[in-house]
């Protein structure tokens, strides 16, 4: 059984190589999953005194055009996001992940996002990463329990793919969940023992976050490495440092 304190002293073993590197892909990882801040509002008060004085003088039908403008232009908006999550997000996210399961093995991780945009790799992880995103976003419809407990039944998803990105969409998901069948409690307090380093961070301007980033995602392929049994930890110690 693994132990949080073995992944982590693994990860910052391997950190000690490569913390440079290890930051500027987890970067990427971040920008790829999609976390982006919002615009603000364009008008101020003149032009709130512009609409409410001349409301009442605008015909209804012309409200509504802008309201169906302004509508289209929040659509458009929010499906190119969503185009650019799942054409540029999704390998970016999987060749970030090989990125860090190289670095855990001590093998050469140069090449990892060429890899993952391959075109005989590429299809292979848009298809299983839309159908992962998909099945999990219908769990949290459902209630939000079952969804953070899909979520982390899907989570190995990524780094099956960062290995075998043609196997195939169901084979990675099933195979996710089984693997992390038994583990998701301990899954779910690994994450909790990062919070005070996220909080730490946060209180530096919230900067210090992105410093935490690299050493949650070698955690997190340690942990792969562990359930996908590539890794047995009766001889972690025997690993190079």
């Amino acid at each position: 059984m693994w132990t949080r304190k073995e992944l982590k002293d693994r990860a910052k073993a391997v950190l000690s190589n490569n913390y440079g590197k290890a930051f500027l892909i987890s970067l990427v990882i971040l920008l790829a999953g999609g976390n982006g801040g919002g615009g603000g509002s364009s008008g101020g008060r003149s032009s709130y005194r512009n609409y409410t004085e001349s409301r009442n003088f605008l015909p209804f039908d012309l409200t509504i055009e802008h309201i169906a403008i302004y509508g289209s232009i929040v659509i458009l908006v929010i499906l190119s996001v969503i185009a650019l999550r799942i054409f540029l997000g999704y390998p970016l996210e999987v060749g970030g992940r090989r990125f860090f399961v190289k670095s855990a093995l001590y093998e050469d991780s140069d090449g990892c996002f060429k890899y993952a945009f391959d075109r005989e790799n590429y299809m292979g992880i848009i298809g299983t990463m839309l159908l992962k995103g998909i099945q999990n976003f219908l769990w949290y419809l459902l209630l939000i329990i079952p969804g953070i407990i899909k979520y982390y039944a899907y989570s190995m998803v990524p780094y099956i793919l960062a290995d075998n990105p043609n196997i195939g969409a169901r084979e990675a998901i099933n195979m996710s969940i089984e693997m992390t069948n038994g583990h998701k409690f301990d899954m779910f307090v690994l994450d909790l023992s990062f919070l005070g380093w996220y909080i730490l961070g946060l209180l530096l301007f919230g900067v210090g976050v992105l410093f935490v980033l690299p050493y949650d995602n070698a955690t997190k392929a340690e942990l792969y490495l562990v359930l996908s049994g590539k890794r047995m930890y009766e001889n972690m110690e025997e690993q190079p440092y």
